[in-house]
């Protein structure tokens, strides 16, 4: 028997058009998106994608623009950083300087490429965060993905721990916060010793929980027989024409790009 439900994603992308599909399909489709970027290398043809890619999560989980943009700070940030040192540090012809700065034209196309590229696996992984239910997911694993129940459920075990892990932080806090001594504002102390000191407990007790959760599912045979699955996972004709849509407009992007002359492989590392 699989583990009860966690419940479904928060927000409107609960019962979105893409919270109805199927969780496998939709990680097979992130990753062979993930995939073809690794081998592309201008600018033109990832900003196309990260267009269409943000069109399509908005338009089919509801979520909100300023949901959306507060997600993307860490892929921004990512971005941002892979940016610049490729345009100060990639040989190439000069297009600015100033000093020791030096920024090129090469640097700035590979640059803007990888950074465009962090922006579309980015927005292609917050709507699947975001419309996908952790159990849902190891259920499709299981039953599309073929893949074993004691890697599936165990994997699923160790979600619930990462889900609970806030609550545990806010009440260790809390528990330091009542016997350390207090600022003299009467707050809780934030020094970096006070935050290892919360980092030790929330180790030790994931580590007990661990091993705790390790010996009940060793003590239920996880593993050891052929196991029944109570939920059942569909992969409809809807998911099958997601994929094919998904795809279409990857192919037609990429080679809409070739034909325009934008798209630049792997040789734009060695010019």
């Amino acid at each position: 028997m699989s583990i009860p439900a966690l419940g479904p994603p928060a927000g409107r992308a609960a019962g979105s058009v893409l919270a109805r599909r199927n969780p496998t399909v939709k990680l097979m489709l992130l990753f062979v998106v993930s995939a073809v970027l690794a081998v592309i290398f201008d600018p033109v043809t990832p900003a196309v994608l990260y267009v269409l890619a943000a069109a399509a999560v908005i338009a089919s989980t509801g979520m909100e623009l300023t949901r959306l943009a507060l997600l993307h700070l860490p892929f921004i940030g990512f971005g941002l950083g892979v940016f610049l040192v490729n345009a100060l540090s990639r040989p190439g012809d000069v297009w600015w300087t100033a000093g020791p700065l030096r920024i090129t034209v090469e640097g700035l196309s590979v640059g803007g490429s990888l950074a465009l590229r962090t922006l579309v696996i980015g927005v292609l992984a917050i709507g699947f965060i975001t419309s996908t239910d952790g159990v849902r997911l190891m259920h499709s694993l299981h039953q599309q993905g073929r893949l074993g129940p004691r890697v599936t459920y165990a994997v699923l075990a160790g979600y619930r721990m990462l889900q609970e892990m806030p609550r545990e932080w806010q009440t260790i806090r809390h528990a330091h916060a009542v016997r350390a001594p207090l600022r003299p504002d009467g707050a809780p102390s934030r020094s970096p010793l006070a935050f290892g000191r919360g980092a030790f407990a929330l180790l030790v007790i994931s580590v007990r929980k661990g091993e705790r959760m390790a010996l009940s599912l060793e003590s239920r045979g996880l593993g050891l027989s052929p196991r029944t699955t109570w939920r059942r996972v569909p992969l409809t004709g809807a998911d099958w024409a997601m994929a094919a849509g998904v795809l279409g407009v990857l192919a037609t992007v990429v080679v809409t790009s070739r034909m325009l002359g934008h798209l630049r492989g792997v040789e734009a590392l060695l010019s």
